[in-house]
Formats: C-alpha cells, structure tokens, sequence
C-alpha cells in the first residue's frame, strides 16, 4: 500500500438521454471521515450509493461532492388552471349583479393567485432511471480520480517525511557525539559545581554529596532519550513504507518524537549539544506538520 494525503480534488461528467450530470468532489484535512453530498431534487436516491462506495475507500477528511443535473427540453410551460378561472369568472358574474363595478380585464385576471400556472415537462421514468445509473457510475469515476491524486500527495509527502526522519537521525547522531555528554565532560561539571558548594560551606556530608553527584550524572545523561529516538525513526520509516492510512499512528509518533527532544534540551549542560536539540526539535515540528496531512 502506498500513503495517501487528505487533500485532493476530481471532477466527472456525463450525458445520459436528455440529461447532463457532473460531480465536483474535494477532500480536506480533518479528524475523522465526513461526506458531506450536495444533490439536486428527485436524485436523492444516489446518496446511498455514493455514501457507502465512499467509506469503502477512503479513512480520514472530509469530502465535499457536489452534483449538478440539467434536462434538456425542460423548460417549464405556462398554463391556464381552468377551473381556477371559472371559479373567478362566476364570482365576479354574480357580484356585478349586485353592484355597479366594471368588468374584469384580462390582465387583472391573470394576476389572480392561482389561475395562471408554471408546469414542468413531466420526465420519462426510464430515462431517469438510466440517468441516475449513470450518474452513480459517474461518482464512482469521480472518487476514483480522488483517490489516485491523494496517492500521488501521498507518496510526495512520504518523500518529504523521509528527508525530515534522515535529519533527525543525523541531529541524534550529532547530539550523541557533542563532547559534552562524554562521561568526562559530565564529571568536570559535577565536580566544578561540588567544588563550589564545598567552598561555600563545609557542612556538606560526603557520602550525600557523592549520592546526589551520581544522581546528577544519571539525570545529565540522554542515552535512554537518543535511543527512544533511533526506535522511533525506526517505527515511522516501517510505517511509510507499509502505507495506508497511518496518519494517526504518525500524528503520535511525532508527539513522542518532541517529548524525548525536549528531554534533552532541558538535560543538556553544553552549548553543542542544546543546539543539536534545538534544530532537532525544529525538524520534529516540520515532520509533524507534514504528517497532519495524510490519511
């Protein structure tokens, strides 16, 4: 399986009889997965359809697919509601008997509510059955095309997460070899700080101050936090390569990826190493944004 992104754009069109379809289908970011279908009167119907094909396919984003139809001689006729009409016609006949009024015009007549009437053509059944067909044949086409260019983001983007993993695992690599965190760099920074709290004062016990000196070169040493992040490099060039949609399990990678780098900042006691972990951290943000965007 290859990655695929949660953007994407595809159109489709097509004739069926005296009908004239398209779909317009675009795909954003988003948590989860929303169809979100625009259909125009008496087509409802293919909503079932295009929903269910839809969730078959895709995991993550929301989809906006709007269709348009036009039916070709389907201009609508005017008509005269006759029985309208006579209804008015007797009316006025009985109370120009009763009253002196003039008779009414043609044009008041017409502006009567009801008598004149905007008829549409009625549709062959067969014929819009044939169009609905199509029209979900048509869908199908359209959220193919949808499909393969979430494909191509994909794999643009999983070459992009590549490049930014390569980084973070030369970074680690610098990090590791910053003279900073060798054991003898770590010793003459503890014994500098006990050297000056013994000149400080002479109370300290010497058997504490070597308890809390080892603890000092336990918390200052980022081996556990450069190897959580060679296994997490590890685990997310699988995923990239295994595809599908794995968006998530990236998305919570990357997380993990900032919490060890922070680790070592805030453990770092020299200036190589903090800016070792600081790029690094830059390069994780840049990973994580990328990954916001697959499926």
């Amino acid at each position: 399986m290859v990655l695929s992104s949660m953007t994407g754009f595809a159109r489709s069109h097509g004739t069926s009889g005296p009908y004239t379809f398209e779909w317009e289908l675009k795909s954003v970011n988003a948590k989860g997965f929303d169809l979100r279908l625009r259909m125009p009167q008496g087509f409802d119907e293919v909503e079932a359809t295009a929903r269910k094909r839809a969730t078959e396919v895709l995991s993550r984003g929301t989809v906006y697919a709007n269709l348009t139809v036009k039916r070709a001689n389907a201009e609508a006729a005017v008509r005269i509601n006759q029985d309208v009409l006579n209804a008015v016609l007797k009316i006025a006949a009985e109370m120009s008997s009763k009253i002196d009024a003039v008779a009414p015009s043609i044009d008041g007549l017409m502006n009567i509510k009801g008598v004149i009437e905007m008829v549409e053509p009625e549709a062959d059944e067969a014929e819009e059955a044939a169009a609905k067909t199509a029209v979900a044949a048509a869908f199908e086409e359209a959220l193919t095309a949808l499909v393969d260019m979430r494909k191509r983001e994909g794999k643009t983007l999983g070459d992009i997460l590549t490049v930014r993993l390569n980084e973070i695992e030369e970074l680690s690599k610098k990090a590791e070899a910053a003279p900073g965190r060798k054991p003898e760099a770590i010793r003459a920074r503890i014994a500098e700080q006990i050297a000056t709290l013994l000149d400080a004062s002479d109370r300290f016990d010497q058997d504490r101050l070597s308890q809390e000196a080892l603890m000092i070169a336990t918390k200052a040493d980022i081996r556990e936090e450069l190897d959580r992040i060679a296994s997490h490099i590890s685990q997310a060039r699988e995923m990239i390569k295994k595809g599908g949609p794995v968006g998530r399990r990236l998305d919570f990678l990357s997380q993990e990826f900032n919490r060890e780098v922070n680790t070592c900042c805030s453990k770092s006691g020299d200036l190589e190493l903090t800016s070792a972990g600081l790029e690094m951290k830059n390069v994780v943000e840049q990973f994580r944004e990328q990954v916001q965007n697959l499926e």
